[in-house]
């Protein structure tokens, strides 16, 4: 039986108080108040930036043992290389995260490939063989011609996880590539029997492993408030 870790893709919105934050809480403790109730977050900003040791330490700090954390790969693998020749790079970055990986909350790294990155199976075996086979990746694909039994048995191969993420434009299919799952939900709101369905697929898929749910962040603490919700609706399914 794997875990259910819910979050957001971000913490750090004072638009969430009261709702979620505490009116008077100051920003520099959102982070941990953030994780009294949720045990993991998507990190968004590693998109642009290398962390540094000083960072992760003090994200360390503020959670709990348990707490999890999943990285969006670098812009410079995913949208300005888009995967070619960057082995180095992607080497230097997965470095970059080995405090985390020490303290055992380094959740999956989120591997998100521009729209206009249309399928080639090579490219992606050849960029997957190169990756730790410890770490937990999740891609996910933004063009439809990478749904595929090809590149879904390629993945499983390397055990990537294929991110199933909800999209106005593309819908996702629901399968499964790795020993873990990625969810990446971005509705604004979910009604009763949407969160139901919700609830009975990630138990169904906790049975085999680790789940990872992130829902939207943006301006309200909707996203969190349904988090704090699956995690309590999957604790008593």
């Amino acid at each position: 039986m794997g875990k259910v870790y819910a979050g957001t893709s971000g913490w750090a919105y004072a638009t969430w108080k009261p709702d979620f934050y505490p009116a008077k809480l100051a920003s520099a403790k959102f982070l941990g108040h953030y994780a009294t109730r949720l045990n993991t977050v998507e990190v968004n900003y590693t998109f642009r930036h290398f962390p540094t040791e000083k960072l992760l330490r003090g994200w360390m700090a503020a959670t709990p043992p348990d707490f999890q954390f999943a990285v969006k790969a670098n812009q410079k693998i995913t949208h300005i290389k888009r995967l070619k020749d960057v082995a180095e790079f992607t080497a230097e970055f997965v470095a970059a995260l080995q405090p985390l990986d020490a303290e055992k909350k380094l959740g999956p790294v989120l591997f998100q490939l521009p729209p206009y990155l249309k399928c080639d199976v090579a490219l992606l075996k050849d960029f997957m063989s190169g990756l730790p086979r410890n770490l937990r990746s999740a891609f996910e694909f933004r063009h439809v011609s990478w749904f595929t039994d090809e590149v879904y048995e390629a993945m499983r191969g390397a055990n990537v996880a294929l991110c199933q993420a909800e999209s106005e434009k593309l819908e996702t299919p629901d399968v499964q590539t790795a020993d873990f799952v990625y969810l990446r939900l971005r509705k604004e709101d979910y009604s009763a029997r949407t969160t139901k369905v919700l609830t009975e697929k990630v138990t169904e898929h906790a049975k085999k492993g680790d789940v990872f749910v992130y829902f939207k962040h943006e301006d309200t603490p909707e996203g969190a408030l349904h988090a704090e919700g699956l995690l309590a609706a999957v604790k008593s399914a």
